[in-house]
């Protein structure tokens, strides 16, 4: 574990594809550095690979202090979810799409859900339907080291 900023920001940088990624202001939280960069290269991973096909990707990054814990949003104006499939987009080797549509193996989200639990937080999307975008909302716990970022 380690006390530290996100690493490799992703901030104002432009991807292949025309993605655009943003982040907001960041707090230095305390984590499994490895673990907590595979969880956020999967959910912008994702956010660029379920794009919507007529637009280039925006992707926004966030987080905010509520009460005793950070909650990050990673926000795209991709394909969207439908809510029927929002708990079961977590289990592993659950697609929704064919391979030969998207590529992937179904284990990126159920990956994602194991590092935020191993961390104390929860994960979920958000999503008004297809065609409408995603979030990937995810909580961590705040703790004596972190309290100091949030003033």
């Amino acid at each position: 574990r380690r006390t530290a900023s996100p690493a490799g920001s992703p901030h104002g940088q432009t991807w292949p594809t025309g993605a655009r990624i943003t982040c907001g202001d960041l707090p230095t939280i305390v984590y499994d550095r490895p673990q907590f960069i595979r969880l956020m290269q999967n959910l912008i991973g994702n956010a660029v690979k379920y794009r919507d096909p007529l637009q280039a990707p925006v992707i926004a990054v966030t987080a905010r202090l509520e009460g005793d814990e950070w909650i990050f949003s990673v926000v795209d104006n991709g394909i969207g979810v439908d809510r029927q499939y929002f708990e079961r987009i977590f289990r592993i080797f659950q697609r929704l799409h064919t391979r030969d549509r998207y590529e992937g193996t179904g284990i990126g989200l159920a990956v994602c859900k194991k590092i935020v639990e191993r961390h104390a937080g929860r994960i979920w999307l958000e999503s008004e339907g297809l065609g409408k975008g995603t979030s990937f909302v995810f909580t961590l716990p705040i703790t004596a080291e972190t309290a100091a970022s949030a003033i």
